[in-house]
Order: C-alpha cells, then structure tokens, then sequence
C-alpha cells in the first residue's frame, strides 16, 4: 500500500504564517549558566557501563515490549538487541545512503507498529510497518508508504520521529541544503510536520490543508514533550549558533533570516543556544523535569531543568566522542548512543556503543 501527501493550500499558510508573526517572540533567554534547580530532577548518577557495541552510525533507538530497537543509518538495518548482542530484525529496501542520509528515525505507536523515516531514491520518505514475533524473534510486516517526495541531499534530511502526547506522528524535516525553502509555506523542507498516523492532515493543524506544524528551522533532529504537553526541538545552526525552542503550533523560528537569538518580531527566539563547537544537537529526551539533549560535535550530554530553561548541566564531555542520541531506556536508565564510526568522528574500541546509566534525584 501506499500513500502520497505533498503541501496543500499553500495560500492559505501564507496569510496564517502573516497572522502568526504578529505575536512576536517570547523575551530572549539568557546564555546558559551551569546553576539550574534540578531538585526534582533525574540526573545521571555514577559510571556508565555498556549495553552493547560493535554498531556501525546507530540512529534512533524505541523500544517495543521491553525489547530496543536500533536504526543503523548506513547499513539500513534494524537490530534488536538480546542481551548484550544484535540480531538482525530487517534491512530497510530502497535506502540512498551517503552524506547524512539513510535509514534515520523510528517510532513505535501504541498497535505495535514501527514508523521509519528514511532516504530513497526519490526523497526522504516515511514508512510504516507491523512488528510480528515476539522478543529475541521479531520481524517487519506490512510497508506501507505514508509520506514521500520529502526534500532530500547529503546534508540536512532531518529525520527525526515522534509520537506526540496527542497520539499524533510529528517528524522533522531539514531544508535539505536550500535554506529559502524553511520560510517556503508550499516547501516541506525546514519544518516540523504533524500528521494523522496514517499520514493524513489533522483537522487541528495550524495551516488549514497542510502537514505544516512549524517552520524557519535548518535541521531539527531531536524532539521531545515535558509533562505539561509542552514541545521542545533541539536544531543545528550554521556557523553562530545551535538552539533548544520551546515549540507552538505555527511558530516560525527564523531560518535563515536568523540564527540563535534576534530582534524581529516575525520569528519566535531560542530558550537556549550554544556554538556549534559545543554542541550540534541531535536526539533529545524529556524525562521527568530533565530535557536531555545528545550532541555530535559538542562530544557532550547536557542537561536542561524544564523549570528553568536558559540554563544547563553538561555530561561526560569528550569522554565517548559524539553522541547522536538519548532516551530512557527500556531498564527505566538513562541511555545514550555514541556516533564515532559515522564519518565524522574518530572510532574508539567498541564504536559505536549504547551506554546506560543510573537516574537519580538532585546531585
């Protein structure tokens, strides 16, 4: 089966994203300071140890009934992971790897099924399959093609996907090398999309007619949701600075008219930004008050109080080399995923590797 959506009512984006930019953005945040109340926060308490190694550029990692799944984005393959070894669950067809392309986000709805962000010979795309089997023994059944066309290139895919709170599909799309394309409301490069689980327009978008949540980004590659509902995306600038928004339906952030913080009210300013050389954020995960982020060039975890965002702690810096991404792993610990063998980065013994730590309350 398979199913092709592109951007409607263009017209009527542009007037709403007119309508939009009259609120202006929220007051600029201060640059991050170590100080933050993470009283009522987890943080990673002790040494992490392995969960396992050997991968080669694992992307996103979900998990389905306990059991870990990881996307490798070179390989096209997706493991699951049985003790501390992989096995084989399914190599992804019809995969264009090169550059930051390949097999890129997962997510798992709550049917058991597994949504895959990928890139193919004719743009990046977005699949669905059904997992069959059970642990130690799992398969992929059913592709079904949900969203395809998506701006493509060696840099900038994006990738990342989410199920909202809301029980909706949000992923994130880079301007795949044309920054113009962000601000385009006929262009799905740039932005943020949310869509139905079978890929259709929600009723409750801000766009009436398009995919279109948010726009002005260059590439977002993490997202996550706090507890109260509220949306947080973690993006790559270029030169000046990488940022941590707080995200709202229609919200426009700015790429490329701005990078980091700014005076025009047509777009909405960072809560946090950092220089590339301490971070190029990729996946992030809000877990209890704690926004986690994993960053790349940074070689670094860092830690956000969700009560207090212009602020942050910083983990493990240069000890594990990049980090592409973070979540709370299926053992209720804080997993993070190294990035030394994705072309960028210098591979250590046992690259590249899922590590694991405790989580406790306050320092």
């Amino acid at each position: 089966m398979r199913r092709r959506r592109m951007p409607v009512a263009a017209a009527a984006v542009a007037v709403a994203l007119g309508l939009a930019g009259c609120a202006g953005p929220p007051p600029n945040p201060a640059t991050p300071t170590p100080a933050a109340s993470f009283d009522a926060s987890p943080l990673p308490q002790g040494s992490p140890r392995e969960v396992t190694g050997g991968l080669v550029a694992p992307w996103s990692v979900v998990t389905v009934d306990g059991t870990a799944l990881v996307s490798e984005r070179d390989s096209a393959r997706i493991l699951e992971l049985v003790g501390r070894r992989t096995r084989e669950v399914a190599k992804i067809g019809g995969i264009r790897s090169g550059g930051e392309g390949g097999l890129l986000g997962l997510a798992v709805d709550d049917r058991r099924r597994l949504y895959v962000y990928s890139t193919g010979e004719d743009g990046n795309r977005i699949e669905r399959y059904g997992i069959d089997g059970t642990r130690g023994s799992y398969r992929l059944s059913g592709r079904t093609t949900i969203l395809d066309g998506l701006p493509r290139n060696t840099i900038h895919n994006g990738g990342r996907l989410a199920i909202g709170p809301d029980g909706m599909l949000y992923a994130s799309v880079g301007d795949a090398g044309t920054g113009a394309a962000a601000q385009d409301p006929r262009s799905l490069a740039g932005k943020i999309l949310r869509m139905t689980l079978d890929g259709g327009v929600p009723e409750s978008n801000p766009f009436p007619g398009s995919l279109v949540y948010s726009l002005g980004h260059r590439n977002v590659q993490g997202l996550g949701w706090a507890a109260d509902g509220t949306m947080y995306a973690v993006e790559f600038g270029q030169n000046a600075w990488d940022e941590l928004n707080r995200i709202v339906p229609g919200g426009n952030y700015g790429w490329p008219e701005v990078e980091g913080r700014g005076t025009d009210a047509r777009y909405r300013n960072p809560i946090q930004q950092w220089p590339p050389s301490q971070a190029s954020p990729s996946g992030m995960a809000v877990i209890g008050g704690t926004i986690y982020v994993a960053n790349l060039r940074g070689e670094r975890l860092r830690a956000i109080a969700v009560d207090d965002p212009g602020t942050a702690r910083e983990y493990y810096v240069g000890d594990y080399g990049r980090l592409r991404t973070v979540l709370r792993g299926p053992d209720g610990e804080l997993w993070f995923v190294t990035n030394n063998r994705d072309g960028r980065g210098d591979p250590r013994p046992g690259d590249d590797r899922i590590l694991r730590v405790p989580l406790g309350v306050g320092t």
